[in-house]
């Protein structure tokens, strides 16, 4: 081989999602007009996040996903393309690849701390008037960062216990004081 011929504007992004992402992109593809990570029209924007931890200042888009899954990994790959001015992408680089694959208005989101899990089952120290406590079980959906989104069983609002929760039991009265590494509990 005499030289190696390779395009780098734009540069194309391989990377790998599970097969049951996939199937889970590939239901909501199907099932209505949101932004999805798998459709060629109305696309979900990619972003990439470079090995020093800074936020490519392009969005990509998804070009196509592999024929099949990987049988080593359950993963299948998916091909995108990012557009590459300056060509500070280079062909070995490595990032990771982030899409807004749902959105959920109006969320419910607590610190990942102040959820238990009880055989299988999820609850959540609430303080109720008079500052006692009202242990619940709660659904739980996906994971946001360090928070927890809350399907079922907290109301915009309410108080959660974050610090301690081992220790509070339902009925306790206790004396609450604000988290101050909490985000705010509702989300977009």
């Amino acid at each position: 081989m005499l030289t190696t011929v390779s395009q780098v504007d734009p540069i194309k992004v391989y990377f790998p999602i599970s097969e049951q992402e996939y199937l889970s992109l590939a239901g909501a593809s199907q099932a209505g007009p949101a932004p999805n990570l798998l459709k060629h029209t109305g696309q979900a924007p990619l972003q990439l996040t470079l090995s020093n931890g800074s936020v490519y200042p392009q969005n990509g888009r998804m070009l196509f996903a592999d024929r099949q899954v990987d049988s080593q990994t359950g993963t299948i790959r998916i091909v995108s393309t990012f557009p590459n001015p300056g060509n500070v992408l280079r062909p070995g680089q490595f990032g990771r690849v982030r899409a807004l694959v749902s959105s959920k208005k109006d969320a419910l989101l607590v610190p990942q701390r102040a959820v238990s899990e009880l055989q299988g089952r999820y609850q959540i120290a609430v303080v109720g008037p008079g500052n006692k406590i009202n242990v619940r079980f709660v659904k739980v959906g996906d994971r946001v960062g360090d928070l927890w989104l809350i399907n079922e069983g907290l109301h915009p609002g309410e108080t959660v216990v974050s610090e301690g929760v081992a220790k509070v039991r339902d009925g306790a009265v206790v004396n609450p004081k604000a988290d101050r590494t909490a985000q705010p509990t509702s989300s977009q």
